[in-house]
């Protein structure tokens, strides 16, 4: 049993830099982990890639022969992956054994609510692999400043989990630099939690653009809170106990903890022991600085 986390969200959420940084936090806790790349318009990984779908198919070479523009680019980038699926299981057989795997798929949230490519190739993967996988959607902390970029990303969230139809943890990424696009208008609990949207009204309300779309925008506030699903986990990717923490949720979500308990508590507990040598962007940049010597070479 092969476990491991399906990593999404919208453009500029921080998908690439999460993967980097949780790829080193598990490998300093003493997982052996493997990173794909499943979104063939990522030309510059900043770490280390065990499978690369470009190694299959470029975004860039599709757009030119289909002449076909970013996002029909990408779907059609799905759709070749899904019928060529043999290809992907044949490169990660060798790392189900003993890896734990991060899959870093397109900004594209069309693939996730929309179509079902994405969803294919995942489904396919767990059933012939026997992986155990959970979504982890990521959306940027500073749409919590905006009251109508909030209900958006909480809309969009549902549909996704409704979608995918797998464990789903939904993460306000950049938590720390929530600050710095604006006061928010409630604690951060309220965000979080999704507590009652009734409570954004009156900022809506305050909002000209959002005049007109009053009664739309709560009835989408309505069929969120009917469906009580929607919640979030916090992340500062730069603090290892934020990071530790949303790993005990995944861990919880997808059965990880359950199927190795004592490995898992022996792990943290390299946490709590001392202190960690924990800075992603310093890793990025020695690894850049090695990719442009290699070149220069």
């Amino acid at each position: 049993m092969v476990f491991g986390q399906v990593v999404i969200g919208p453009p500029g959420s921080g998908k690439t830099t999460y993967c980097n940084g949780m790829s080193q936090f598990l490998k300093l806790i003493g997982r052996k982990v493997a990173v794909v790349n499943l979104d063939p318009a990522n030309d510059a990984l900043p770490y280390e890639c065990a499978v690369n779908i470009e190694d299959l198919v470029r975004l860039s070479d599709v757009m030119l022969e289909h002449s076909l523009g970013p996002n029909g680019g990408l779907v059609y980038c799905m759709d070749y992956l899904e019928k060529n699926i043999d290809w992907l299981e044949s490169k990660l057989k060798p790392l189900v054994k003993d890896h734990y795997l991060l899959f870093d798929f397109p900004g594209q949230v069309e693939l996730f609510f929309l179509h079902s490519n994405a969803k294919n190739v995942i489904f396919k993967l767990m059933k012939k692999m026997n992986l155990r996988l959970t979504v982890v959607h990521l959306v940027d902390a500073h749409l919590c400043c905006d009251p109508g970029k909030y209900v958006s990303a909480l809309l969009l969230s549902l549909s996704t989990m409704l979608h995918l139809e797998l464990p789903h943890i939904n993460v306000l990424s950049k938590i720390d630099l929530v600050e710095s696009y604006g006061r928010l208008a409630f604690n951060l609990d309220f965000y979080t939690d999704v507590q009652d949207l009734s409570y954004l009204q009156y900022h809506l309300d305050q909002d000209p653009r959002e005049r007109n779309c009053r009664k739309l925008t709560k009835e989408l506030c309505g069929v969120i809170e009917d469906y009580s699903l929607v919640n979030f986990t916090t992340l500062d990717i730069q603090d290892k106990e934020s990071v530790g923490n949303l790993v005990k949720v995944i861990d919880k979500s997808n059965g990880y903890i359950f199927a190795g308990i004592e490995g898992s508590v022996v792990e943290f507990s390299k946490i709590a022991a001392a202190p960690l040598d924990w800075d992603y962007y310093r890793t990025a940049a020695v690894q850049e600085k090695y990719m442009k010597d290699d070149d220069d070479d």
